[in-house]
């Protein structure tokens, strides 16, 4: 055949396009298993870090997470554990936060720790530029959050990329989404100076306006579902000196996450 002739041409890209993509998807089915590894890990990684547990030298984040998290289930806005066949892992919440309140599936992670046990709940919403996410751990009464781990997909470096980092993280320790009559009212994210007096606040990134927003949004919307299960915590409680005659009633929220996570999902 001469080589100068289109039809070579043609027959050569032809056979070298097919042999290049069969390598690839070869290459592809062999590395997905480690690819799929690699994310449940970091999905366990942000779970742990929620509670305050990161790995020490030669721990695996797979064992620690198994010596740590002792059960994990699915509850329904109501509060109440429900069957289903999913596994709470594996729950997509960039989904589920886009649904009524009432048709939600809401995973949730029991974690021992040295301070006792913690309900670790998954959170997701939009920033500026992409996707936010992360996971809160609460007290065993189902108020006090004891540590909180966000991540983002694009925000802006130096800005609102800061919510990943401990100085923000760890302003949510400590804070209470309740009030004193069980009323819900999540984690105001507010400037300096616009603290308000009747509910908990953290300071919101200093230039990442947008983001801060983002994540006050995202907050309200992922754990207003979870009321009556916290409510339901916390009436088991001793000792507490809050009044809580019934789960607050909960809505169908009106914030939805904008955009989707492409890469790791909580």
């Amino acid at each position: 055949m001469n080589r100068q002739s289109n039809l070579y041409t043609i027959i050569y890209s032809t056979i070298l396009v097919i042999v290049v993509g069969v390598v690839l998807s070869v290459v592809y089915q062999a590395l997905r298993p480690q690819q799929l590894e690699n994310m449940a890990n970091d999905t366990k990684r942000q779970i742990l870090a929620s509670a305050r547990i990161i790995p020490s030298e030669g721990q695996t984040i797979s064992d620690l997470y198994s010596s740590h998290i002792k059960d994990s289930y699915i509850v329904n806005n109501k509060g109440q554990k429900i069957d289903s066949d999913k596994d709470p892992f594996g729950i997509n919440v960039a989904l589920e936060v886009k649904k009524p309140a009432d048709e939600r599936l809401l995973p949730v992670f029991e974690c021992t720790t040295d301070n006792g046990l913690k309900y670790i709940v998954p959170v997701y919403g939009a920033g500026l530029w992409g996707p936010i996410w992360g996971y809160l751990a609460f007290d065993s009464n189902g108020d006090t959050i004891y540590g909180a781990y966000f991540a983002h997909q694009g925000e802006t470096p130096g800005l609102g990329a800061e919510i990943e980092k401990p100085q923000f993280c760890d302003q949510f320790e400590g804070k209470d989404i309740f009030s004193k009559s069980g009323e819900f009212l999540s984690v105001s994210v507010v400037k300096v100076g616009k603290e308000p007096a009747d509910k908990a606040w953290v300071h919101a990134i200093s230039g990442g306006t947008i983001t801060s927003q983002g994540v006050e949004k995202m907050l309200f919307n992922s754990l207003e579902p979870y009321s009556a299960f916290f409510l339901n915590l916390l009436a088991g409680t001793p000792e507490t000196d809050m009044t809580v005659s019934e789960p607050v009633p909960t809505f169908e929220s009106t914030e939805t996450a904008e955009v989707e996570l492409n890469s790791v999902e909580p």
